[in-house]
């Protein structure tokens, strides 16, 4: 028995809210809590909604001086269940804003040098005909299927033998290597559908590879750039094996591992722990929502050829 178009749509649109409940859910609670206090977030039953929401927490991380409460403040801080009482300041909070810098810039970096490696060796790989092209890209390929903790020893070889190490640029060298590959696999893709006629047509009327390449075919692989924008930008600021084993100081230390610190602490603030990850998913949310027309178009550029 056929179901009808409106039970059909009925049933779609209860499942959409429920997986969207399933996906939004870890993030509204992420966002609740971090503007509850200690005392709020720990009642039992929790709640959803904060009955008095407080930045405490926010203005901890900005103008925290690294030092954890005296057991007389975190006596009084109980009793008004605020964040830099019985919220606990952690050690290392003086930390976070610093390392979140170290995040961006490694990612920002990343980014860059990703592209301009990337996109020439895509290009290439998919309009210029050369001995051990498939080779190549099967290779390319082969090396991302190697799982990221196989490779922990021989970068920390590497970067130990270029004297890298508690490095921003240890990161550098290391991320490039994960992100390259599948960058050029998605740019390739996408250039591969694009008509061959345009790189014999940009050829015949005089320009090099390069213009080629910069006035022809970049203009049209807008969507798939940004695709590995944020790929690259994401992979960057979320990594967390590589950078714990390369960083060991504040000075290099990124956002993750600061994070990560927190829960080491002799007490643990449930609530400044949640703060400090809101601050965590805004740079990726915020470019999201910039190249969120671009996003789906170009992961799924080069699925069809023709």
């Amino acid at each position: 028995m056929r179901l009808p178009n409106f039970s059909k749509r009925a049933l779609l649109c209860i499942g959409s809210l429920l997986f969207m409940l399933y996906v939004l859910a870890p993030i509204g609670w992420l966002v609740s809590s971090s503007l509850q206090s200690e005392a709020e977030i720990t009642s039992v039953p929790p709640h959803w909604v904060p009955h008095k929401p407080t930045i405490g927490n926010f203005a901890a991380i900005f103008n925290s001086g690294g030092q954890p409460a005296t057991d007389d403040s975190h006596n009084e801080g109980e009793s008004k269940g605020d964040a830099n009482g019985a919220g606990f300041i952690p050690s290392t909070a003086k930390n976070l804003l610093p390392s979140m810098w170290n995040s961006f810039i490694v990612a920002v970096v990343v980014v860059v040098l990703n592209l301009l490696v990337s996109v020439p060796a895509a290009y290439a790989m998919a309009k210029i005909r050369f001995i051990g092209r498939t080779t190549s890209i099967y290779i390319m390929l082969t090396s991302r299927v190697i799982p990221d903790i196989a490779l922990v020893v021989p970068f920390f070889l590497l970067i130990q033998k270029l004297g890298l190490l508690d490095n921003i640029w240890s990161l550098i060298i290391t991320y490039l290597a994960i992100t390259v590959p599948f960058s050029v696999f998605i740019l390739l893709g996408y250039f591969e559908s694009l008509p061959d006629e345009l790189d014999k047509a940009a050829r015949v009327d005089g320009c090099s590879r390069f213009q080629t390449l910069t006035l022809v075919f970049l203009p049209l692989a807008t969507p798939s750039l940004v695709a590995v924008v944020l790929f690259t930008f994401l992979t960057s600021w979320n990594e967390f094996l590589l950078a714990l084993m390369f960083t060991q100081t504040p000075a290099s230390q990124t956002m993750p591992i600061v994070i990560a610190a927190f829960t080491s602490d002799f007490n643990i603030s449930f609530s400044f722990i949640n703060a400090a990850g809101v601050l965590a998913i805004i740079p990726p949310v915020i470019i999201a929502i910039m190249f969120e027309r671009y996003i789906v178009s170009g992961l799924t550029a080069g699925a069809v050829k023709g």
